[in-house]
């Protein structure tokens, strides 16, 4: 599916990518809406409905992902609300296995996540990912998110990748097509990104269900030293 000896750069997504999706998907959908109503004395059809409303006016945006405006539009501590389910935060399977892979290689291993900083540390601390990459960005350390082409262009400026040349894994289709419209030659979608759900249909990208499709057998030519 993927000829390693094209590859120089490995863009990894996080959330749905290497982390299930479970997680987010049932504190936005279950754990939140339970805890607003509790929390203002609201009944959860009202709060689950006003909510999803608000999410949908601003899905792909930065605002979208940035636990501070929530916590602000929501009158709530959102860091602290996600705490109480950080329990359901892991892997997806084989995500172990293929980063030591490449942890070993010579690829430059880089996560380019649309989490705010403060769901990232959440994460980084229930599932130590630092070891495995050579950097870590956040799309607010741009202010703009990985939709958007300029993210790609920002990126570069610390990353200096050759898009010909680079790897992105993601299971977001508006941000593959951002990327391939920058040029990013190898683009892989994640067709199974919550474990709790139905696996997504074939895309007009290539799609692996698991890391273990593309795990290479002839990574460790050039390791790094």
């Amino acid at each position: 599916m993927l000829d390693w000896s094209a590859i120089d750069t490995i863009l990894l997504d996080m959330d749905g990518t290497l982390l299930d999706l479970h997680f987010d998907n049932f504190f936005w959908m279950e754990h939140l809406p339970k805890r607003l109503a509790e929390l203002k004395d609201i009944h959860p059809e009202v709060v689950s409905k006003d909510l999803l409303d608000k999410v949908r006016q601003l899905q792909g945006q930065l605002n979208w992902y940035c636990l501070d405006y929530w916590s602000r539009e929501l009158d709530v501590d959102i860091p602290t609300l996600k705490e109480e389910v950080r329990h359901l935060i892991g892997y997806r399977p084989f995500v172990e296995e293929f980063l030591k892979t490449m942890r070993d290689s010579h690829h430059r291993v880089v996560m380019v996540t649309n989490a705010h900083r403060k769901s990232l540390d959440l994460k980084l601390r229930q599932v130590d990912l630092t070891p495995y990459f050579d950097n870590i960005v956040s799309s607010h350390d741009f202010g703009v998110p990985k939709e958007d082409i300029a993210f790609w262009s920002r990126l570069q400026e610390v990353e200096p990748f050759q898009p010909d040349r680079a790897l992105l894994i993601d299971d977001s289709l508006p941000v593959l097509r951002s990327a391939k419209e920058y040029g990013v030659a190898h683009l892989l979608a994640v067709l199974h990104p919550d474990s709790k759900r139905p696996a997504n249909e074939e895309t007009e990208f290539k799609g692996i269900l698991h890391f273990d499709q593309i795990l290479p057998a002839n990574v460790f030519v050039n390791s790094k030293v």
